[in-house]
């Protein structure tokens, strides 16, 4: 638009006093993306593949990462229903698993296994939201022995509910939210912005090079504060916690090459210019993974 004068006609009409247009920044974006010096495949196994543009967030996200890398990221969709039915071959051919949000029992299973397969193939994983529940449900059925490990969302009355519906939390501004499951469906959702603390050393708190950040949330379920201990016996990583300590917002599997799931949407926060740190680090150890299966 800048090279058909689209601006300085605007400029013009509405008798605007502005200096000369600075692109270089925009410039740099165009020829990263057009102009990539790698190119690596990852998968998103999620449940909406008919429609993506319920990713669209999260693919941009990735291309913004791609962008940072100078790297081509083509994403393989896999319906999560269909690793259910023909299992986690689907994922042989790529070099990092994410696993986005999602709403319902439908897919789960899925997902499940397609955890599972990256955390024992060491595969980088990069978990949002839903993907951060089924992460901990599998960590607790394959590695803590909470074999019948599952969410109140898909089963009500779960014997080992690892995932449980919020009923209160405290916000930023140390005011407690209450919910309760009466209440109207969007009323019982943790939403919006909120602090979370990462714990030093962590592979998060690498990417976003802070230890204090925040980011937006949309979800009803949180992990079960009952059940904390025993997977940090079992060997997760909590790596983040809510402004008031209390709810597990990123959680990370050790001896791992990249493993990484958070609560919240980091998604929302990524920019064409400024990219993500947590889509970042993702695409680097997928990139770092593509080298080693050549």
């Amino acid at each position: 638009m800048s090279e058909q004068r689209l601006d300085q006609i605007v400029i013009e009409r509405f008798n605007l006093d502005c200096p000369a247009a600075d692109l270089s920044e925009w410039d740099r974006v165009a020829d990263a993306k057009l102009n990539p010096h790698r190119e690596v495949t990852i998968a998103m196994v999620g449940k909406y593949m008919e429609l993506l543009d319920a990713y669209k967030s999260l693919i941009e996200a990735i291309s913004h990462a791609g962008i940072e890398l100078r790297t081509k990221v083509n994403i393989k969709y896999i319906d999560s229903e269909q690793v259910e039915r023909d299992g986690v071959d689907l994922l042989s051919d790529v070099s990092a698993i994410l696993v986005p949000g999602g709403f319902g029992e439908r897919g789960v299973e899925g997902k499940i296994a397609a955890v599972k397969y990256a955390r024992e193939n060491k595969v980088p994983y990069l978990g949002i939201c839903l993907g951060m529940q089924v992460a901990v449900i599998e960590y607790a059925r394959h590695v803590a022995g909470i074999e019948d490990a599952s969410s109140t969302e898909f089963d009500a009355d779960a014997n080992n509910p690892l995932i449980g519906l919020i009923t209160e939390w405290m916000t930023e501004e140390g005011v407690t939210e209450l919910r309760g499951d009466a209440d109207d469906l969007g009323g019982t959702m943790r939403l919006g912005a909120q602090v979370c603390h990462l714990k030093e050393g962590t592979t998060s708190a690498a990417a976003y090079g802070a230890t204090e950040i925040k980011e937006r949330h949309r979800h009803r379920y949180e992990v079960n504060n009952n059940y904390v201990a025993q997977l940090e016996e079992a060997g997760l990583v909590i790596a983040g916690r809510s402004v008031d300590g209390e709810l597990v917002e990123v959680v990370e599997v050790p001896d791992h090459p990249w493993f990484v799931a958070c609560q919240f949407h980091p998604e929302f926060t990524s920019t064409p210019r400024d990219g993500h740190g947590l889509f970042r680090g993702f695409i680097e150890a997928a990139l770092t993974q593509a080298d080693l299966e050549k």
